[in-house]
């Protein structure tokens, strides 16, 4: 495999300038390079890393160590094969998104080699690879490929849905939640699906196949099985009464500028010092302003947070999902 100094990243396609302007923000060493539709590259100017693949460039979906382009996915293939490489996943840019090709691959296992070979057009192959590590898709382009069933309530179902495929997150069946702006229930419907008790904070209503789940009071919120309460109230009436006792999430969508949103978390993570997770869905007016990424999270970690995360997901569109566990 030729040695290269060039990494790519895999993107959604519109947030080319939003990555190199988060990259330049990070101040990291990268010389932008060559760029198509949900693909950018950059030149390392010290050289390639091993960490230099593990980033959280938050826009980044997947980066990838550069090994060419090529004129054939055969050929791309075949430049990966052996020197380590356990899986090669298959990536293309097609319908105006950069999506993964799930061809019944297992997943590959925390310091596997991963290679990735991505068609950008009918001619155009890049390969490249990368170390697989904890907090990493294990999709093919970091493209969960999950779709929106029937029921549910509304794409945030489909957003909660890929942030568990992404980070590989678990809920615990007798967990209790709660999730600002629940309205229609898409989050809610995923949640009571896993066995999560949620309680729901939303003056609108919420769709039928959640509010038959629905208890009349928080008290009523226990062992019995996953259930629903829809404290009807805008989030800044919250009070510690409605939260209650043993909430370990702490969850959002709210239709609100990042700011508001977590002065809400943080209001919420005081009233509540057993929330041990949080997974927030921050909406932005401009992809751009992913440039006070740093400041959404020292917020997290001003509240305890350890661990925070902070990426812009398949399914996700002016959106990034904030996540923090501890």
């Amino acid at each position: 495999m030729p040695d290269a100094d060039f990494i790519f990243a895999l993107c959604n396609p519109g947030s080319e300038r939003a990555l190199k302007l988060e990259v330049a923000a990070m101040c990291l060493p990268w010389k932008s390079s060559y760029q198509r539709r949900g693909f950018v590259s950059f030149k390392l100017e010290e050289g390639i890393q091993e960490d230099s693949l593990i980033k959280q460039i938050a826009c980044a979906r997947r980066l990838c160590r550069s090994v060419g382009k090529y004129g054939s996915r055969a050929e791309a293939a075949s430049v990966l094969e052996g020197d380590g490489v356990k899986h090669v996943q298959y990536a293309r840019y097609h319908l105006k998104k950069m999506e993964g090709m799930d061809e019944g691959q297992p997943d590959p296992e925390v310091g596997d080699l991963v290679g990735t070979v991505v068609q950008l057009a009918g001619k155009e192959f890049w390969a490249g690879t990368h170390q697989h590590a904890d907090g990493l898709s294990p999709d093919p382009a970091g493209d969960g490929g999950i779709e929106l069933p029937e029921d549910a309530p509304s794409r945030a179902w489909l957003k909660l849905e890929e942030a568990v495929r992404f980070w590989g997150l678990d809920f615990s069946p007798g967990d209790i939640a709660i999730e600002l702006g629940c309205s229609p229930g898409g989050v809610v419907h995923a949640l009571l699906n896993y066995g999560v008790s949620v309680i729901g904070v939303d003056p609108a209503r919420m769709d039928k196949v959640v509010a038959a789940k629905a208890v009349e009071r928080r008290e009523e919120l226990g062992p019995d099985g996953p259930a629903f309460y829809h404290c009807r109230k805008p989030a800044a009436l919250v009070s510690k009464r409605d939260l209650g006792e043993g909430v370990r999430w702490f969850l959002s969508d709210m239709n609100q500028s990042p700011e508001v949103t977590l002065k809400e978390c943080a209001r919420i993570v005081t009233m509540a010092p057993s929330i041990r997770h949080v997974l927030i869905t921050l909406k932005l007016g401009e992809l751009e302003a992913v440039e006070r990424k740093a400041d959404w999270i020292r917020s997290l970690g001003e509240l305890g947070f350890t661990d925070v995360r902070l990426q812009q997901l398949a399914v996700h569109n002016r959106e990034f999902a904030l996540l923090g566990l501890r």
